[in-house]
């Protein structure tokens, strides 16, 4: 995210001795991304956050692909997902590229036994049921229903939940997750015709650090293999840190929507972006204005990029039969658009209530054997008149 954040307690100038009461001196680490070229945090730890005690195991949790050419609209059913206790293991990729992974979870309970680091992917943890609090090495953020979590590559984590109903849709990205571009000036500064704010953005405020030494364990994912690590110090030991490069909370209430006389194409519900997809909002709003529009979308063609779409909440006024928690996808190569019927039934309607999440991919998606599981098997013919 291109805005600057601090916390905590840093020296004036950074690489100087920055020292404890006792004289001794904080260890310093540069929490970088992209080489040297991307956005950056300084962050300062009471012990040196290198030491590791044993290595126990090592597994691979890659996803198993099922379909690794797939030309069929899918409907999955998210809600089938059955909850697990363990937040890791509750955790089914649905969707895979090269680029990216779609993944659903229910988790009941918190993260006690162990910390979670994940080395190859940015994070994007949206929050459909649960609150809690996310803690990190770089400060915590309480959340709720329709939250996004963004968490950068190489972020310790755990997650508290207040209860055991919790349902998640993540999105791992390979590349970073940035805000769009055409929000932007040249400085970052989010532009007034953006769909949110810098002010709509929730930075870590609460700062936990540990000072203690033992053993804590840290599972670490590094190309779809989890290293168990132990490290000797508590990884939450941050006194402070400055920088661009930190964790953040954005709720999907406080997009605001951006609508037009005629049906608006769907980078206007754009929300986050990377160089491979982008991710967009759907929120409720006030339809089409124009005295002939007809509120659904136009049949269109993927021919670039597969799209897939998270429901929230509400009546997807394009799609029949949909239900909270399904997820369709619409692959590349294909024409796709509103189910029979829908044209007619939004003519005249005012406004919509409906709440959703989409992923646009670059890149064809790979459909997992926990993806096939929750397919009704005919969605793609859902399209035929009666």
């Amino acid at each position: 995210m291109p805005f600057y954040h601090k916390l905590g307690k840093i020296p004036p100038k950074r690489h100087t001795q920055f020292r404890k009461p006792d004289g001794s001196l904080y260890s310093e680490q540069l929490f970088g991304t992209v080489g040297f070229d991307g956005m950056y945090s300084n962050i300062y730890h009471e012990h040196r956050p290198t030491q590791v005690k044993e290595i126990k195991a090592q597994y691979n949790v890659a996803p198993k692909i099922a379909r690794a050419n797939n030309l069929e609209s899918l409907r999955l059913k998210g809600f089938d997902v059955k909850p697990e206790k363990d937040y890791l293991n509750s955790r089914k990729t649905v969707l895979t590229n090269s680029d990216c992974s779609i993944i659903l979870a229910a988790p009941q309970e918190s993260q006690k036994d162990y910390f979670y680091k994940n080395t190859d992917a940015d994070e994007l943890i949206f929050i459909h049921k649960g609150s809690g609090k996310l803690r990190t090495f770089l400060g915590n953020l309480d959340f709720k229903y329709g939250d996004y979590l963004l968490i950068p590559r190489g972020i310790i984590y755990k997650i508290d939940f207040d209860t055991e109903d919790n349902r998640l849709f993540i999105v791992e990205s390979r590349r970073p997750i940035y805000t769009p571009k055409r929000y932007r000036n040249w400085f970052g500064q989010l532009l007034e015709h953006s769909p949110y704010c810098e002010r709509d953005i929730r930075k870590p405020q609460e700062l936990e650090t540990h000072d203690e030494k033992g053993e804590f364990l840290v599972k670490v994912k590094k190309q779809d293999d989890i290293f168990e690590m132990v490290y000797a110090t508590h990884p939450f030991d941050v006194v402070g840190y400055d920088g661009y490069n930190f964790p953040y909370a954005f709720s999907i209430h406080d997009f605001e929507p951006i609508t037009g006389r005629i049906h608006q194409p769907p980078p206007v519900h754009q929300t986050f972006e990377t160089d491979a997809m982008v991710i967009c909002s759907f929120v409720p709003r006030l339809y089409d204005y124009h005295p002939l529009s007809i509120p659904a979308p136009y049949n269109h063609s993927n021919i670039d990029s597969d799209e897939v779409l998270y429901y929230v909440d509400g009546d997807f006024m394009s799609r029949n039969d949909i239900e909270a928690g399904q997820i369709t996808l619409h692959p590349a190569g294909i024409v796709h658009g509103p189910h029979p019927g829908a044209a007619e039934r939004s003519i005249g309607k005012t406004e919509t209530e409906e709440l959703a999440v989409m992923v646009d991919t670059f890149k064809p998606l790979q459909v997992t054997e926990d993806g096939l599981k929750l397919s009704d098997g005919t969605y793609y013919q859902s399209w035929l008149e009666g």
